[in-house]
């Protein structure tokens, strides 16, 4: 087994493989990874970090040695922990906060796809560090879903360095997240995207609905911290539903629709479930494009209860062919995302008092063409587009005013980028 200290990221030679040839998601593996997270009885983030068998500490380290067993068998994942300890009202005096980390590098330095859940679990009062907390769908789901990304992904190689994350103290105050993010921030990190899971795994809600045919993809519009003169531009060029969080989202909804027997993507435009938060909010604040998957419905009796008759976060409460297909929308997106180049840094337009107009952008690296997209000024997805080799065009007869463009890099397997969303010059 090998746990690292967090290092620069290292490098592997590239090769690809037919999506049609991939394993699916096994729903018996997803369950078997979950009754095990269960089994530590708690997970809370303030239990006993040194107890062998119960607490978060146990189960960090369970994951730490399931990721590295499928470190040995690929020889291509490094398992690495970070920490550093925070203070809350929820943390009044001070955790430890440890986020277990595996790396599956890619040729591209630097350059991240970051799949992730949170380990932690919580009842009723959050204090409470000490009472059996199952967290079963909230969240053993993401972690469960990360372990299976790990080992289907881990039979490619990609450009990008794809890391799976188990954060804690998501329940505390987004610690986990906030300190994950701060990190890709430090060591410079090129975040291509951020696929945070969190209560992944059922289908049947609180007043008795069942909806499995769909998953939610929660996206944000702007970074909090974005500077007000970007804010302004972006305004001003219409550019409100293409930040890269929905960008990010748009891919994922796309991707969704390939998948046979799949999952339809709902995309909903709030940064989170109305009043609430998730692990992937600090990397929102910093501009990163990131989103939340959550369930089509959820079962609020089954989130943050005491263990009391009818309530409580259990087994046998999930749906793990559900969870299967969430898994698989993860798999895939991540699949598509790290294979391809970075998407253009910076995309501008021109065009005002013309017919036509005019794109231009950066080369990427490892981008053999471009895909120009454009769309009316009322619609929300990408309806044309035109590929190019250079990085200039010109869109005859799109008049700028009526119009919105962005423009994806593409590399010579097909995998597409993001779309990076054109403005002024």
């Amino acid at each position: 087994m090998r746990i690292l200290a967090l290092a620069p990221l290292a490098l592997l030679l590239p090769t690809t493989a037919q999506a049609q040839t991939q394993e699916k998601p096994d729903p018996a593996k997803l369950k078997a990874s979950v009754e095990k997270l269960v089994s530590f009885g708690t997970r809370h983030t303030l239990s006993d970090p040194d107890n062998p068998t119960r607490g978060i500490g146990a189960a960090r380290r369970w994951f730490a040695t399931e990721l590295a067993r499928l470190g040995d068998q690929c020889n291509c994942i490094e398992v690495a922990n970070i920490a550093r300890g925070f203070t809350g009202d929820r943390a009044p005096n001070g955790v430890q906060i440890v986020d277990v980390l595996g790396f599956q590098a890619g040729t591209d330095p630097k350059r991240v796809v970051i799949v992730m859940g949170h380990i932690d679990s919580r009842v009723t009062d959050v204090m409470n560090a000490t009472a059996d907390a199952p967290g079963a769908n909230d969240d053993a789901s993401g972690v469960a879903l990360v372990l299976e990304a790990a080992r289907i992904l881990s039979k490619q190689k990609f450009r990008a360095t794809i890391v799976y994350a188990a954060l804690s103290g998501e329940e505390q105050g987004l610690f986990g997240g906030q300190l994950l993010a701060e990190t890709a921030k430090e060591r410079g990190w090129t975040v291509t995207a951020v696929l945070n899971n969190d209560i992944v795994g059922n289908t049947v809600g609180t007043d008795g609905r069942k909806v499995a045919d769909r998953v939610r993809v929660f996206s944000e519009t702007f970074g909090e911290n974005d500077e007000p003169k970007a804010l302004k531009g972006l305004r001003a060029d219409g550019g409100e539903d293409d930040g890269p969080s929905r960008a990010l989202a748009k891919a994922i909804d796309q991707v969704a629709g390939t998948i046979p027997g799949g999952l339809d993507a709902f995309l909903v435009r709030r940064p989170d479930r109305f009043g609430r938060g998730g692990d992937h909010t600090p990397f929102n604040k910093l501009g990163y494009p990131a989103i939340r998957f959550s369930v089509g419905i959820e079962n609020y009796d089954a989130q943050h209860q005491d263990l009391v008759p009818g309530k409580g976060d259990t087994v046998d409460k999930m749906d793990f062919p559900y969870l299967a297909k969430v898994t698989a929308v993860n798999v895939a997106t991540i699949r598509r995302l790290a294979a391809a180049p970075a998407a253009p840094d910076k995309v501008t337009i021109g065009g005002a008092l013309a017919s036509d107009t005019s794109v231009k952008w950066a080369a990427v690296p490892g981008a053999v063409k471009y895909r120009i997209h454009w769309r009316r000024a009322d619609a929300r997805d990408w309806t044309d587009h035109l590929d190019v080799t250079g990085t200039e065009a010109s869109l005859k007869g799109v008049i700028v005013d009526d119009s919105f463009v962005g423009v994806s890099s593409i590399g010579a397997d097909g995998a597409e980028s993001l779309v990076t969303f054109g403005g002024r010059r």
